[in-house]
């Protein structure tokens, strides 16, 4: 039996974007990677900033931050690649993270229908309430 199954809990990781936290489920979460070069490009999607070369594959970088926080980032610690579903197949996304990351365990209450598509659910954590996010 796994230590997840005994506590009874998910495991998820914080990450903080600016200045809120968030939690995305630890089995969607790849590594965590050193800032590095973003290859900047034409092309349509807002959303994606450029692409990052990581350990021979090419990565989009998705700076969410306007979206989750109200603000762009000003500054990167790292990033966190996050394995994002398409169809049958994962592919990893770059997520720019400002702050340090945490594994947890906890319980997510999941989200209904009346709230955004970026929340999958929520969970508390030291007297937080902390939005899980959805990255499909």
């Amino acid at each position: 039996m796994s230590l997840t199954a005994e506590l009874g809990s998910e495991q998820f990781v914080l990450l903080r974007v600016g200045d809120r936290r968030f939690a995305l489920c630890a089995e969607r979460v790849g590594e965590l990677a050193a800032p590095s070069r973003v290859f900047r490009f034409p092309h349509q999607t807002p959303e994606v900033e450029g692409v990052i070369l990581r350990r021979g594959r090419i990565v989009p970088v998705c700076d969410t931050a306007a979206q989750l926080t109200g603000h762009p980032l000003g500054t990167r610690r790292f990033y966190l690649l996050a394995l994002r579903r398409y169809g049958v197949h994962t592919e990893p996304v770059a997520l720019p993270v400002t702050g340090e990351c945490e594994l947890i365990g906890a319980e997510m209450t999941e989200a209904s229908g009346d709230h955004p598509p970026h929340v999958q659910g929520w969970i508390s954590h030291g007297g937080e309430v902390i939005e899980v996010l959805n990255i499909d």
